[in-house]
C-alpha cells in the first residue's frame, strides 16, 4: 500500500463526537484529496439545516468519524480475537471503506437520490453507492495514490456491502462494519446516530465505545454481548426517532420538493444528469449549485432562481395535512391518495361552495403527496431478530435472543408510513385539505375519530392489520377559503405595493380586513 511523503507523520484530528482521530499517512493521502474535500461543501442533514440551523455538520466530518470507528471496531477484533487473522492489510482497507463510504453522496444528501436523480435520469437507476466508487477510483487515479487491484476492489465491495464484489477469500465478517446489510448495525448508522442527535441538541446517550467492545466474531459474523441488548435496541429506536422528528419534518420536506422543482427547471440547460457519471464534473455537485444558479443572470435559470428565492425569503410550500399509514395498507394509499384526485376533488368542493378563489394555478403539478417511510432500520421486521447474542458463560456461541431474554417494552408495530400533503399555492391550502379528506373517505376505514400513538408500549410485535390509523386531524382543520400569508410572502406584496406608488400603511389596513373567498 501507498504511504504519504512523511510516512512516519501520524495527524490527528480534533472530532466533536470522538474527540481525538488518529489519521494514519495512507488515510492522510485520501484525505488530503479534492474527492474527498468536497464532502465539507455537502450537509450531513441536507434541508434539515434550514430549519434546525445547528445542524451545519458536513458529509467530511461523518466521513471521518466513520473511518475511527471502522478502525476501532477492527482493530478489537483483531486484538481480542487473534485467531480471526485480521491483518494490517485489512485494517487499513476497512478504515479508507468507511473514509470513503460517502463520496458519491450528491447535493443535500439524500435529496439527490432520493427524490431529484429518479425524476431527471430515472432510467439510471443510480444509488449513491455508485457515486462513491466511481469518485473513489478517481481519487486515487488523479491523486497518484498506487492500491494494489485486490485491495480496491475489497474497498469497493465494503462500501456497497457486498462480499460477491471481491475475491471469495477475503474475510466475509468484514462486511458487517461499513455497511451491514444483514441486519443494519454498522458504523456508519453508530456515527450519524450520535452526530446528528448531538447537533440537534439532544445528544445520545449510546456508547459507542461499549458497542465496539461487546463486538465479537462468531461463526464469521459480528456478534454483541447479550447484556448490550438495550444499547443495540436505543440504536435503533433513535434511528426511528431521528427520522420522524428531523429528517421528515414538514418543513424540511417542503424545501426539498423545493429544491428539487429548482433543479428540474434548470436541467434542460445545466444538465445536470449527465454529470453525475463524469468524476470531474460530479466533483462540483455539491450544496454550492444553489448559490450557483442564483448568481447566474441567464434567464434560461429564471425559473429555477425564483424558487430559490422563495426558500430565502421563507415563502415555502405549505404543509396541508398529514396521517399514519399501517404497513399493511401502504400500496393501497398509495394508489389511492394521488395529487390528481386530490386536486379533482378540490375543484368538485369550490364548485359547490360557489367560491370566488381563482383556481388557474390548482392543477395536479400545485399539490404534492409524500409517502415517508419510518422504521427502525429493517423495515417491518424488528431488527434485534437479525442480530446474534453471545454470553460471557459461551463467547463462542451466537443465538437469536427470544422475547423472554430481554426485558424492553416493544412498539406495537416497526414501520409505519408518515403520509403528508403539501400545496405550492398557500392560497389552495384550505381547498386541498379538503380535496384530500374527501379523497379519504372513498377508501374503506380510512378515517376514524381516534389515533393509537406509535409510542404506545407494548410488549407484543404486531398490530391488526384491519385497524384503521387515519383520523382527520382537528388540530390541522381549516376552513375551505383558508389562505395563509407567510412573511416571505408579505414582503414581497410590500415591495410591489412600493413599486407601485402604494404604502406600507395602507397595504396593512387592507391586510387587516377579513378575508373572504367564498360568496
Amino acid at each position: 500500500m501507498v504511504e504519504s511523503a512523511n510516512s512516519n507523520h501520524m495527524r490527528s484530528i480534533k472530532d466533536q463526537i470522538h474527540d481525538y482521530i488518529p489519521i494514519s499517512p495512507l488515510l492522510s493521502s485520501i484525505i488530503d484529496t479534492p474527492q474527498f474535500q468536497r464532502l465539507r461543501d455537502i450537509k450531513q442533514m441536507g434541508t434539515s439545516y434550514l430549519v434546525w440551523p445547528g445542524v451545519s455538520h458536513n458529509r467530511f466530518e461523518h466521513c471521518l468519524g466513520v473511518a475511527h470507528l471502522a478502525r476501532s471496531m477492527v482493530e478489537h477484533l483483531r486484538d481480542k480475537q487473534p485467531e480471526l487473522g485480521i491483518t494490517p492489510r485489512d485494517v487499513d482497507c476497512v478504515q479508507i471503506a468507511g473514509a470513503c463510504h460517502d463520496l458519491g453522496h450528491g447535493p443535500w444528501s439524500h435529496v439527490w437520490d432520493g427524490l431529484l436523480m429518479p425524476k431527471i435520469a430515472p432510467q439510471k437507476k443510480w444509488k449513491h453507492e455508485d457515486g462513491s466508487k466511481m469518485m473513489f477510483r478517481s481519487l486515487l487515479e488523479t491523486n497518484n495514490i498506487n492500491l494494489p487491484e485486490k485491495d480496491v476492489r475489497l474497498i469497493l465491495a465494503l462500501i456497497d456491502g457486498e462480499p460477491s464484489q471481491c475475491s471469495p477469500d477475503e474475510k466475509s465478517f468484514l462486511f458487517d462494519i461499513v455497511a451491514n446489510k444483514r441486519n443494519g448495525l454498522d458504523v456508519d448508522k453508530f456515527d450519524y446516530i450520535a452526530r446528528d442527535s448531538y447537533m440537534t441538541g439532544e445528544p445520545s446517550k449510546i456508547s459507542l465505545t461499549r458497542l465496539i467492545n461487546s463486538a465479537r466474531v462468531i461463526d464469521d459474523e459480528i456478534c454483541y454481548d447479550i447484556k448490550d441488548v438495550s444499547q443495540l435496541h436505543e440504536i435503533f429506536y433513535t434511528r426511528f426517532r431521528l427520522h420522524n422528528m428531523i429528517y421528515s419534518h414538514k418543513t424540511a420536506k417542503a424545501i426539498e420538493y423545493m429544491i428539487v422543482d429548482a433543479l428540474i427547471l434548470a436541467e434542460p440547460f445545466m444538465k445536470i444528469a449527465d454529470r453525475i457519471e463524469i468524476p470531474d464534473e460530479f466533483l462540483h455537485l455539491t450544496d454550492c449549485i444553489m448559490r450557483q444558479i442564483e448568481a447566474t443572470r441567464d434567464p434560461d435559470l429564471a425559473p429555477a432562481r425564483a424558487i430559490f428565492r422563495r426558500i430565502r425569503v421563507r415563502d415555502l410550500y405549505k404543509f396541508v395535512d398529514s396521517g399514519v399509514v399501517e404497513w399493511e395498507r401502504r400500496d393501497v394509499f398509495r394508489e389511492r391518495i394521488t395529487r390528481e384526485r386530490i386536486v379533482e376533488e378540490a375543484r368538485k368542493l369550490a364548485a359547490q361552495a360557489r367560491t370566488d378563489i381563482d383556481l388557474t394555478e390548482l392543477t395536479p403539478d400545485s399539490v404534492i403527496v409524500d409517502h415517508a417511510l419510518l422504521h427502525y432500520g429493517m423495515k417491518d421486521k424488528n431488527p434485534l431478530d437479525f442480530v446474534k447474542f453471545y454470553s460471557k458463560r459461551n463467547f463462542n456461541k451466537a443465538s437469536r435472543a427470544q422475547k423472554g431474554d430481554y426485558l424492553m417494552l416493544m412498539p406495537p408495530t416497526f414501520a409505519v408510513v408518515n403520509l403528508s400533503v403539501f400545496t405550492k399555492h398557500p392560497q389552495y391550502l384550505g381547498l386541498v385539505q379538503a380535496g384530500y379528506r374527501a379523497v379519504l373517505k372513498t377508501i374503506p376505514d380510512a378515517l376514524t375519530t381516534t389515533i393509537e400513538p406509535l409510542s404506545t408500549p407494548n410488549r407484543g410485535h404486531s398490530k391488526n392489520p384491519s385497524s384503521s390509523s387515519i383520523a382527520e386531524n382537528s388540530f390541522t382543520t381549516v376552513p375551505l377559503n383558508y389562505a395563509p400569508t407567510t412573511p416571505g410572502r408579505r414582503r414581497e406584496t410590500v415591495k410591489r405595493a412600493l413599486e407601485e406608488g402604494g404604502s406600507v400603511g395602507s397595504l396593512e389596513e387592507d391586510e387587516r380586513q377579513p378575508k373572504r373567498h367564498a360568496k
